[in-house]
């Protein structure tokens, strides 16, 4: 069976059902602003909001379909097995060569991604990149791509080679194990973009450290991120496993917001410990990969799935990109849709800690600075929200946080 066809119709299904999010999101540009998120923009800058938005929602469709142009020209024209007959005929460095010319053909999107960060997010004011932080940054990437990708690779073939069947389990729990250990290695990764300071602010450090400790957490480290280098934009987040947590704020937090507003947040994402948010993140996390490793040995079970697309036999980088890029992204949006709902759910619970706290009034203000400073969509359409979004939408939280703060 010639399962080439199907491949490339579900490429293009992908990519249509991208196309109709991103023509959703221009539609609802022209949406009513509620009421109570009103004062969050000016006219002036809520119409420049609008521009931008839709300048980046063009160039979003725009670098989709480049990308998606691309992937289709690979998979019909057999150009992965092409490239692949440069190299020496072994299974691990066939497999490189797939994955090599995957994130070599990632550069031709570099033009866009450039005049993205260079041209609109310049145009708008949010931009602090320099030219050479920019190219930099793209280069550290394609690298850290490269060491995943071939990581990912060389785990599948091996435990497909040594295992068989037994790849479902094993590789199901390996990848789980793999993604946790990315995520707790994330702060480190973090340095290889930016630099972090101690927070010099000493009543914002005890707030901080009260607001955690009550709670039981142990804070290892408050500490500041040169977010500035690249945009004005902020955010902040914890680090660590467990009870003993790193605080991280942006640069650009400390300057746009008070004391409270930050402590706000933070009692927040501290809701979501306390909640055990992160637990059911990584339970989604182990039915996500448990789905792959299904894939995988679906995948690699039938080796005539290869030969159309100009392979003699099974080969493991484009079993990769076939499981990601086409049968995972095909699926991808029922799973989304689901863990999106449980995430909403739960940001609203963290709202309600931080209301809690004390922060109510807080929270409300930080979030509608954060939103301003973040050039946040006020009243984007439901179905998007449904569909994809892992916060409720400004409005929603504002008017949740008003209904607990006025019952408590």
């Amino acid at each position: 069976m010639n399962f080439k066809p199907a491949v490339l119709i579900i490429l293009t299904v992908v990519y249509l059902y991208e196309m109709l999010l991103h023509l959703i999101g221009v539609r609802s540009v022209n949406n009513p602003v509620p009421g109570n998120v009103a004062d969050v923009y000016d006219p002036d800058t809520y119409r420049k909001w609008r521009t931008y938005k839709k300048e980046k929602s063009r160039l979003s469709m725009i670098q989709g379909t480049v990308s998606y142009l691309i992937s289709l020209i690979l998979m019909a024209l057999n150009l992965y097995a092409a490239f692949a007959d440069l190299f020496p005929k072994t299974v691990y460095l066939q497999m490189l060569a797939v994955l090599l010319l995957s994130n070599l053909t990632d550069l031709l999107l570099l033009p866009i991604s450039y005049y993205d960060t260079m041209g609109i997010e310049e145009k708008y004011g949010f931009n602090r990149s320099s030219k050479k932080t920019f190219w930099m940054d793209q280069l550290k990437s394609f690298v850290i791509s490269m060491i995943i990708a071939l990581s990912v690779g060389g785990l599948l073939l091996w435990i497909h080679q040594a295992l068989g069947d037994l790849l479902i389990v094993v590789f199901a729990a390996v990848m789980t194990l793999l993604v946790l250990f990315l995520s707790f290695i994330y702060p480190f990764l973090s340095r290889i973009f930016n630099k972090f300071t101690p927070l010099e602010d000493e009543e914002l450090k005890e707030k901080l450290t009260g607001l955690l400790e009550k709670h039981g957490y142990k804070v290892r480290a408050i500490q500041v991120m040169d977010a500035s280098r690249r945009t004005t934009k902020s955010n902040a987040y914890f680090a660590g496993f467990g009870k003993m947590k790193t605080i991280v704020l942006y640069d650009t937090m400390l300057s746009q917001m008070t004391a409270d507003e930050i402590c706000a947040v933070f009692a927040h994402e501290m809701g979501h410990g306390l909640h055990k948010d992160t637990l059911r993140n990584q339970i989604f996390t182990c039915i996500q990969m448990l789905i792959l490793a299904v894939l995988a040995w679906l995948t690699l079970r039938y080796p005539e799935i290869y030969p159309p697309f100009g392979f003699d036999s099974v080969n493991y980088g484009l079993a990769i990109i076939l499981i990601m890029s086409v049968e995972f992204a095909l699926i991808s949006p029922l799973f989304g849709l689901m863990t999106s709902w449980f995430s909403r759910k739960a940001e609203y619970r963290a709202d309600a800690q931080a209301v809690q706290e004390g922060y109510g009034e807080a929270l409300i203000s930080g979030l509608k600075k954060l939103a301003k400073e973040n050039f946040a969509d006020l009243a984007p359409d439901p179905l998007l929200v449904k569909l994809t979004y892992t916060h409720p939408t400004l409005s929603q939280r504002i008017e949740a946080i008003e209904k607990k703060t006025a019952n408590a």
